[in-house]
C-alpha cells in the first residue's frame, strides 16, 4: 500500500477558521516519566495546547494538542493586543488516524502532527526545528 503513516494536510485543512495557542508542554512518557521522543527523528515531542477558531467546533473537537518533534520547545507567536489567546499556525501537518477504544464504543480518531509552529501568515518564521512529522508516537 502507498500510504503508510500519518497522512501530509494543509494547515488550512484542519485549522479553515485559523488557530489559538494556550501553551506548549513536553509530552513525558507515562510509564518511564521520561521524555517522549519522535519515532522517526529521535527529538523530543511537545504538545501545543491549541483552540479551533471555528464557531462550529464543540466538545473534544474545540481544544485539541498538536505534537512537535524538536530539540528545543518551539516558541509561541508573539501576543496580540486585544486577544486573549496567542493566534498560530502550524508548518508541515499531518495527522494520523487511530481506533480509540476508551468509550463505550471505537470510534476513529485523529493525532496531529506538525514540523514548526509560526505566526499567521509570516512565510518561513519557525518556533521549531524542522522535523519528521510522517509518523505518530502515539
Amino acid at each position: 500500500m502507498a500510504i503508510q503513516g500519518a497522512l501530509p494536510v494543509a494547515f488550512a485543512t484542519v485549522f479553515p477558521h485559523g488557530a489559538f495557542a494556550l501553551g506548549v508542554e513536553a509530552i513525558t512518557d507515562f510509564e518511564t516519566k521520561r521524555p517522549q521522543t519522535d519515532k522517526d527523528s529521535g527529538l523530543p515531542l511537545w504538545a501545543v495546547d491549541v483552540i479551533d477558531a471555528d464557531p462550529n467546533a464543540r466538545g473534544k473537537a474545540k481544544s485539541v494538542k498538536v505534537k512537535v518533534a524538536a530539540e528545543h520547545c518551539p516558541t509561541l507567536p508573539d501576543e496580540v493586543s486585544g486577544l486573549p489567546f496567542r493566534p498560530v499556525e502550524f508548518e508541515g501537518m499531518a495527522v494520523m488516524p487511530y481506533v480509540d477504544e476508551s468509550g463505550r464504543r471505537p470510534r476513529v480518531a485523529y493525532s496531529l502532527r506538525a514540523a514548526g509552529v509560526k505566526t499567521p501568515g509570516a512565510a518561513g518564521r519557525k518556533g521549531s526545528a524542522p522535523s519528521s512529522a510522517a509518523k505518530d508516537a502515539a
